[in-house]
């Protein structure tokens, strides 16, 4: 039976051409440089096409991460077998693969939302209809209904791999493509139209004046508790979300979920424990700001606002993605020599400091090379929007490419497959209870406590001993 691209990822053995670092070095110049010149053409507002308005190229950024989303992890490359997976050359096969997730976004845009549900369900999602509204112009028509649209990719973005990572694709992980990429794909993207109406249409229901009473809930349910209207509270903790399915995916292994060895219980548990990870992401990057720059305001604008503040805490968390990724695609998740548990803190403690890092070296210099405006809270700088066009091309190359030119790809052969998993057997099972894990536990809480109070007073002391933008 043709599997097509079922574990292909994990069944594929990527070979360094060179000893690290030049991999990793070769990879990063490559893709940074496909970065800018496809930023310059698609994006930058001094480039050719000007896509960053910002929601329009927010817009088309968010969905194609999810169409590759879909073309990998759902539907497994179908319809591509297997061997021309395995033995086309990686550049033909990027080529191909990159057009039609392409072409998908675009069908996707265009035919459902803008067309078909723009004009037949709900008007925000069409320009043109918005633009009968009294004092509508084209350029907020045209903001208005690429944000109903790129929100409607943020929730996808979370729940679309989320059923694949936490969930392990049950109750249909035995089915044959395209049976299985169908049904988890009508299953996401019916759980997330419940996520959208609950989190996101209200705040579309209050953009236009008078406040649409009678089609959404206005003022929104959210207003008191979390001090504005706006739906980027909501935002906020999906991209935590979203930001969190792939850290557990990635650097963390699946750990410590993978531990529970009763099936119903690990999914149950994996779903719901990242979605806990993320809210505690969602409300102490809040709690950064307030220890920075003071309490929020409501009523005032940007930087002292709780609706841009809420905002920016998904915009922070992004940035812990980018060097997780990189990690994980081309430094073969080091470290690997240690046990599990060790080895994950290692590479959380690298993501958080290249995260603090990229954070304070974007906002010094990103309006100087990518064209969007100078600090923290223009309306035209969103960081969001780079750092995952950045992620969107990795994933290409790493998903598409093998990360070709600096490795190249061999398949695994069935006693190799047989030996890793064997060996992440073994590795589970050393994770056992015993004196000396019980005493791991203790000091790791213990130093979690004490991390967290060490941030909470250096966060004031940096903000005022660091220049971030001059």
């Amino acid at each position: 039976m043709e599997r097509f691209g079922a574990r292909y990822l994990e069944e594929r053995k990527l070979i360094q051409r060179w000893p690290q670092p030049i991999p990793a070095i070769v990879a990063l110049v490559l893709t940074l440089a496909v970065f800018y010149a496809t930023w310059w053409i698609f994006q930058d507002p001094r480039g050719w096409l000007r896509m960053y308005t910002p929601y329009v190229g927010y817009m088309y950024t968010r969905w194609w991460l999810i169409m590759l989303i879909w073309m990998v992890y759902i539907f497994n490359y179908w319809p591509f077998k297997r061997n021309w997976l395995e033995r086309t050359h990686p550049v033909v096969k990027g080529v191909i693969l990159t057009a039609i997730s392409v072409a998908i976004l675009l069908v996707l845009i265009k035919g459902f939302f803008e067309s078909l549900l723009g004009n037949y369900g709900i008007a925000y999602f069409n320009p043109d209809n918005l633009m009968k509204l009294p004092k509508m112009t084209e350029f907020f028509a045209l903001e208005y209904a690429s944000l109903a649209c790129l929100m409607f990719a943020a929730i996808a973005s979370w729940l679309s791999p989320a059923w694949v990572v936490a969930c392990e694709e049950v109750p249909w992980q035995d089915m044959n493509q395209p049976g299985k990429g169908i049904s988890i794909l009508v299953m996401t993207f019916f759980l997330s139209t419940l996520v959208f109406f609950m989190t996101m249409h209200s705040h579309m229901g209050i953009l236009y004046y008078p406040w649409q009473y009678f089609t959404s809930i206005a003022p929104p349910y959210w207003e008191k508790f979390a001090n504005t209207v706006s739906g980027n509270f909501h935002v906020a903790w999906i991209m935590c979300c979203t930001v969190t399915v792939w850290l557990v995916e990635t650097i963390w292994e699946r750990f410590p979920f993978k531990l529970i060895r009763r099936d119903w219980l690990r999914r149950v548990t994996a779903f719901f424990g990242i979605i806990a990870i993320a809210w505690a992401m969602h409300f102490f990057l809040y709690f950064a700001q307030e220890l920075t720059w003071g309490p929020a305001i409501r009523g005032t604008r940007l930087i002292n606002a709780p609706d841009w503040r809420w905002l920016h805490v998904g915009e922070m968390a992004v940035f812990f993605l980018v060097p997780a990724l990189f990690l994980n695609f081309y430094c073969g998740n080091w470290p690997r020599r240690f046990s599990l548990p060790v080895n994950v803190l290692i590479r959380t403690a690298i993501t958080l400091a290249a995260a603090v890092l990229l954070y304070i070296f974007y906002y010094a210099t990103s309006h100087d090379f990518l064209g969007t405006q100078k600090g923290f809270m223009h309306e035209q700088q969103f960081p969001m929007i780079p750092t995952i066009w950045l992620i969107n091309i990795w994933l290409a190359h790493h998903w598409f490419m093998d990360n070709w030119p600096a490795w190249k790809m061999e398949p695994k052969t069935a006693e190799e497959i047989t030996r890793d998993h064997a060996a992440e057997r073994a590795q589970l099972a050393e994770i056992r209870w015993s004196p000396a894990l019980g005493w791991g536990l203790g000091v790791g809480t213990v130093c979690g406590v004490a991390f967290y109070f060490f941030v909470l007073n250096i966060l004031p002391w940096a903000y005022k001993s660091i220049t971030v933008i001059k």
